[in-house]
This record gives C-alpha cells, structure tokens and sequence, in this order.
C-alpha cells in the first residue's frame, strides 16, 4: 500500500520550484556588465543581483512563524525556536557565477522538526533542475526519478573535487585514488549531481556553513546516499553555531564503487585525517552487505 502524500509538503515543493526559477529569470535577465560586485567584511564577494534573488526567495517561501538562514542575512536566533526552517543561498559559487563557469546555483531546503523535507538546486547557466522532498526523492527536471545504478556508466568512480581545493593543492594526496576527479564550483550543485547519479561522490575538508550545504545534503538524503561531516558524523542542522567542519557525501551506489578506497584509507598513513569518515563509510558498507545476505 502507498504512503498517502502529505499535500503540504507537495505544496512547499511546488513553492521551491516556483521560487528557483523564479530567481533563475532574474539571473538571466541581467549581463555580469551590470552586475556590482563587493567584498564583504569576511573576506567573500557578494552581488547585487544575488540579494535581489535573496529577497525573492523570502518573500515566496517564508510564511508566518517560519525560520530563515541565509548568506546573505544576518543571523536571527529566533529560527533556534521555529519547527520549521529555510535553508537558502542566492548564490552558491559565486566566484565561478561572476567568471561565468557554469558550475553555480540558487539553493533552497526547507526543515521541518528537524528533518528536511524538501529542497531544490537550481542552475540557471545550465539550466539544470534537481529538486524533492522526502515523499517523492530526488527528481530532475525532466521528471524523472535518478537512479545511481544505471546512470552510472562503467568506469572508474567519479569523485568531484572543490576547485578551489585543488587550486590550492588540497587534492593531490588523491590523485593516485581509484576514482577520477573532477574540479568543480558550489558544494551544493556537486552534492545535487551526486543526488542525481551524475557522480559517485564529493566531499570537503574545509568549513562549511548549514547554507552552503543545506539543499545538496536534502536531496541526497532524499535519494537515499549517506552523509558524514568529516568528523564522520551525521550533520545535524539549525544549530547555534551553523558551521560544519567539512562534509562528506556519497551516493547509494558510491559507497560500493568507493570501498577499494575506504579500506586503503583504513589500511594505510596517507590519510589519516579522513579516518573517521572512512571508517563509519566502510562499517556502514559491511552493514548492508549483511543484511542484504540475510535477507535472501
């Protein structure tokens, strides 16, 4: 028998998908020849058009007595409060956004007593979609539900890499890995491919906050994939201090294709420091291999 669907939570899909495009149009209605670009106190650059986006999004999502996090907004503590709450970034990747790399997005997630329920990337460069909630998956635009098992060619595994890690050299330790690398821009739209079974895994060793990752971790856990920060926890959002450590994300059929490289991980010196994330990885691997035996 069906689990019947919650219409609300359909209804705040609907809302997600409304307002990514929407906010979408606004990106391509303006040229970088008219985009004003700054630096904020922390260092980041910020767009004008990107707050402009950031408004848009809180006036389509945000009804009354709901929490809100964004980038671009200072922080109000009264989402600690709130049983539901938005996740949002205007922008995730805006170095690649104002180089016109089309490895950017709008990204949206939205919890409710403390499980996300629904969420949503969206491209407006390549005009890619990936979208769900907790009822229906992870979808991609063409509606049709991913599946890892068969979107996945055979080759090596693909792994996607923060460029500006491996602009700064974080990367070359796996280089010799048994996966290929690709470099990429916003965590959130590599967390989103991976959702989408258009890689096997990704992750971060550096800090992240609950806005970057928020939408990637959602549709990934909507299509079934496993999460660790690298501290090899599950996340855990709308803390206090909404910084992860780093971020760890692979796909149900990742973490199969990945295991030569978890158990090397355990074996071996090199990478000590991704130890606990590898080996929560690797014993969660082990765990359904059994019960996957016992169950035929």
């Amino acid at each position: 028998m069906n689990k019947p669907q919650n219409s609300r939570i359909q209804e705040d899909l609907d809302r997600i998908v409304a307002a990514l495009e929407a906010g979408g149009k606004i990106y391509r209605s303006r040229s970088m020849q008219n985009v004003r670009v700054r630096e904020k106190q922390s260092g980041d650059s910020v767009t004008d058009i990107e707050l402009e986006v950031n408004q848009l999004l809180f006036e389509m999502l945000v009804q009354e007595g709901d929490g809100w996090l964004s980038e671009e907004d200072a922080d109000n503590e009264n989402r600690l409060r709130s049983s539901r709450i938005w996740f949002v970034d205007p922008l995730d990747g805006t170095k690649e956004y104002v180089l016109r790399i089309p490895e950017w997005c709008i990204s949206v997630a939205l919890m409710e007593d403390g499980e996300f329920v629904a969420g949503g990337i969206f491209n407006p460069q390549t005009d890619e979609l990936i979208y769900g909630s907790c009822e229906v998956g992870a979808v991609c635009r063409n509606g049709q539900a991913p599946n890892p098992e068969t979107k996945i060619p055979l080759r090596e595994p693909l792994v996607l890499a923060s460029r500006s890690e491996v602009r700064r050299g974080e990367w070359k330790r796996f280089s010799q890995g048994p996966f290929q690398t690709l470099a990429m821009g916003s965590v959130a739209y590599k967390l989103a491919l991976v959702a989408a079974g258009k890689a096997d895994a990704t992750w971060t060793l550096v800090p992240k906050n609950e806005w970057d990752v928020a939408a990637g971790v959602a549709l990934l856990q909507f299509a079934q994939g496993h999460l660790l920060t690298t501290e090899g926890l599950p996340p855990t959002f709308n803390r206090k201090n909404p910084l992860f450590p780093g971020l760890v994300g692979f796909s149900s059929a990742g973490l199969a294709r990945l295991l030569p490289f978890l158990k090397s991980v355990l074996e071996g010196d090199k990478f000590r420091d991704c130890l606990p994330w590898a080996r929560a990885l690797a014993a969660l691997d082990s765990a359904m291999i059994e019960n996957r035996r016992q169950s035929r």
